[in-house]
């Protein structure tokens, strides 16, 4: 069962994520303006290293919500690094300096989340999983961090349908454990219906 579980999820996976790369071609191009200038000028993707299935590194790619040197402002202040950590890896609604207005907009509505479809496409990621980390998070699952390793990384995930960020460490990994022990079909669409409702209802995202 778990095999041909496995076989339906990556045949769904390819399937919704050519479909998507359409879409990604033309928001890019609707988004090039905003690219080109003001605060958000730069490059179009940002891409980030995260921990995959087995714990082989992958890059994530995003539609670039910050300013450029987003990573150099926040690591070379020791405030605002203590306050991202003790917030879940995250900065609290409107007090993250890094985020541009048209940034705002975009993680509002998660369209910077969707050039995730290209790692889905790749095979780094699954529509349906735990949401990847950054090597520094792993800490946070302990002896429990080959577990949460041990099935491959999503788009969308239990932890973000039932709250996303206004769930912190450490009660994210027991949400996320918790799908790595029960994944399966049904929990999958169940999971997809309820990231679609929190996605446009806005519900923690930031």
């Amino acid at each position: 069962m778990f095999i041909m579980y496995k076989f339906i999820k990556r045949s769904f996976d390819i399937l919704i994520s050519v479909i998507s790369l359409l879409f990604i071609g033309i928001i890019c191009i609707i988004f090039i303006p905003f690219y080109l200038f003001g605060s958000n000028k730069g490059p179009m993707f940002y891409k980030q290293k995260r921990i995959g299935y087995k714990g082989k590194p992958f890059y994530l790619y995003k539609f670039r919500s910050m300013i450029v040197n987003a990573d150099e402002v926040l690591y070379g202040n020791k405030d605002l690094y203590k306050e991202f950590k003790e917030n879940g890896y995250k900065l609290p609604d409107g007090k993250d300096p890094r985020i541009t207005k048209f940034g705002s907009f975009i993680r509002k509505t998660s369209i910077d989340e969707i050039p995730q479809f290209i790692n889905i496409f790749k095979g780094d990621m699954s529509l349906i999983g735990p949401r990847p980390v950054v090597e520094k998070e792993l800490i946070e699952y302990g002896d429990k961090v080959n577990e949460f390793l041990s099935i491959k990384p999503g788009a969308m995930g239990y932890w973000q349908a039932i709250g996303r960020s206004n769930i912190k460490y450490p009660e994210r990994c027991e949400v996320e454990l918790y799908y790595v022990h029960h994944a399966s079909l049904i929990f999958d669409l169940k999971i997809l219906f309820k990231s679609i409702f929190s996605i446009f209802s806005g519900n923690g995202a930031y």
